[in-house]
């Protein structure tokens, strides 16, 4: 089964400052068709204006992943990070006991284009912590940037999950194995996909249920992230 999520059918909220593209429920935008998929809870798309952004805010219990598409994301939290993450570096909180941080657009001049992706950890409680990578980008496939395990060039998650991202310089063919009882999902970025005959703009995402194999024809320019999940 393959359920296209299309751009135009997401929540958003327009703040002036904040414009926000909701894939699932999230916040004042509820809809029970959409309250996540598997571990998969949030993936909020946010245009910020410069010099604006979130004040400082709680979490719990939270694997929060921020991957910037444009400008430069300015983050300080409770456990004495303070940093920027740009294009090419993806930044992960594990909010666990509890963390509190804020994101502000670090330019004053130019907007930010970034993912807010938060996952359920599979167990609550642990130690709060913050990894933030640069990404070792390869083209025209698919590579690894987040799983259980991380290492130096992944981030680590707490939860059975695989991120993955590609980016494509060319028209490409990209497969996908899905292991049964996996689930599935497609974020578009840019550019545009035909994922086993269906058709993906950007924005667009896919839901992916007993399909074990994925094959995706990008064209060139595009970008997007895969989840293998439970």
């Amino acid at each position: 089964m393959i359920s296209i999520r299309k751009s135009s059918e997401r929540g958003n909220s327009h703040l002036g400052w904040l414009n926000s593209f909701h894939t699932f429920s999230f916040s004042d935008y509820y809809d029970p068709d959409f309250m996540g998929w598997g571990s998969l809870r949030v993936i909020n798309e946010d245009t910020i204006q410069p010099g604006m952004g979130f004040g400082r805010h709680p979490h719990r219990n939270m694997e929060i992943i921020s991957y910037v598409v444009e400008g430069e994301l300015a983050h300080k939290d409770s456990m004495g990070t303070g940093s920027v993450i740009r294009p090419g570096e993806i930044q992960r909180i594990s909010a666990g006991t509890g963390v509190e941080h804020s994101e502000f657009n670090h330019s004053q001049s130019e907007r930010l284009h970034f993912l807010q992706i938060w996952i359920m950890p599979e167990e609550n409680g642990i130690e709060p912590s913050y990894q933030q990578i640069k990404i070792p980008k390869q083209f025209n496939r698919l590579f690894l940037i987040g799983s259980r395990e991380g290492k130096d060039d992944v981030i680590k998650i707490h939860q059975d999950v695989k991120l993955y991202a590609a980016y494509t310089t060319e028209e490409s063919f990209i497969p996908y194995e899905l292991d049964e009882n996996r689930l599935g999902w497609v974020q578009l970025i840019k550019g545009k996909i035909d994922l086993n005959g269906h058709s993906l703009s950007a924005g667009d995402g896919a839901a992916l249920m007993n399909e074990s194999h994925i094959e995706m024809r990008c064209a060139a320019g595009t970008e997007f992230l895969l989840f293998d999940l439970v």
